[in-house]
């Protein structure tokens, strides 16, 4: 609370901004120039916004290499999907919000606070194994459907929703970073020791992105669920993880406008080759290797497009 009354001006600034793509977007829609397959596309991407902040919060601010989105992912689709099923209203699908992110952070606990004492490789294992341990346990379910899947999910994600839950989130998301929260995992993710001499806690502070990243996925497998209508065990596989933190490599480890970038960049490419067939994912591959060769440290490295340096750079100029 303290963070969003100091940030205030600028959350106003990133505010409206994101009310007017707002209704640049509703606006292109109602003329014709974006129509149901491009509007499918820019779901997806801000869909993949959401999953990859909160992903680069807990690799990139946090330090943490985690590979366990996909888990916390299925936690918020498949709550969604049986919620909404059996309460298929408006009022259940946010119910379904609610529950999903308490699931998810339950499980991140769960998982959390006996892995995140572990470092580097150990940690990404653990985390992918607690997240194939949730893919499995939703695989044997009845009420899940089991290995099949739930279909005839009750459409209540619309454009709409899916575009103010990014901006909610993120909004959440760049608050926390630049909170006194977000400077201590800083420290932490730069020197581990040095933050426990100082006196940090430094496996609550770990645990709090981790709980934070998690609930985020949730969101983004609510969405997902709601939007598509159909979803299965196979789609929150080791594959997901991997395609999420692609985003958060490809834009910049450490940075939330790299990650956005990133997300536009790979969800346009992927639309664009549909037509290539299986030859889709080569062209797509290479594509990645050739970024990467060439930009190692991410589209935008640890850059971020800041409103605050703007405003400073304003003031400067005006003494």
């Amino acid at each position: 609370m303290i963070v969003l009354k100091a940030n205030f001006k600028y959350n106003v600034c990133w505010l409206i901004i994101m009310i007017a793509g707002f209704y640049i977007m509703n606006t292109l829609i109602m003329i014709g120039v974006i129509d149901s397959f491009i509007e499918n596309m820019f779901v997806t991407i801000w869909i993949n916004i959401i999953l990859a902040t909160g992903l680069n919060l807990i690799i990139g601010f946090a330090g943490q290499f985690s590979l366990g989105h996909a888990g916390f992912m299925a936690i918020g689709a498949y709550v969604t999907a049986i919620v909404t099923q059996k309460a298929a209203s408006l009022g259940g699908f946010y119910a379904s919000f609610v529950i999903g992110v308490i699931v998810a952070v339950i499980a991140a606990l769960l998982v959390g606070i006996p892995t995140l004492r572990l470092r580097g490789d150990y940690l990404a294992i653990a985390t992918m194994g607690a997240a194939e341990i949730i893919r499995i346990i939703i695989n044997n379910m009845k009420i899940t459907n089991g290995p099949a899947g739930m279909f005839n999910i009750p459409q209540f994600a619309t454009w709409p929703i899916v575009y103010i839950m990014m901006c909610v989130t993120t909004i959440i998301i760049v608050n926390f970073i630049n909170s006194r929260g977000g400077r201590v995992i800083k420290s932490v993710r730069e020197d581990e020791i040095a933050a426990e001499a100082m006196g940090i806690n430094t496996t609550k502070w770990k645990l709090a992105a981790f709980v934070l990243g998690a609930a985020t996925a949730a969101i983004a497998g609510s969405l997902h669920a709601s939007y598509l209508q159909t979803i299965a065990p196979n789609d929150f596989g080791i594959m997901e993880s991997i395609s999420i933190l692609i985003i958060v490599v490809l834009g910049g480890v450490g940075s939330v406008t790299g990650t956005f970038l990133a997300a536009v960049v790979l969800g346009v490419l992927d639309t664009v080759l549909q037509d290539f067939g299986t030859l889709r994912m080569v062209i797509y591959a290479v594509a990645l290797i050739l970024i990467m060769v060439f930009k190692p440290s991410g589209l935008l490295g640890t850059w971020e497009l800041s409103i605050r340096r703007l405003f400073n750079r304003i003031k400067r100029r005006s003494v």
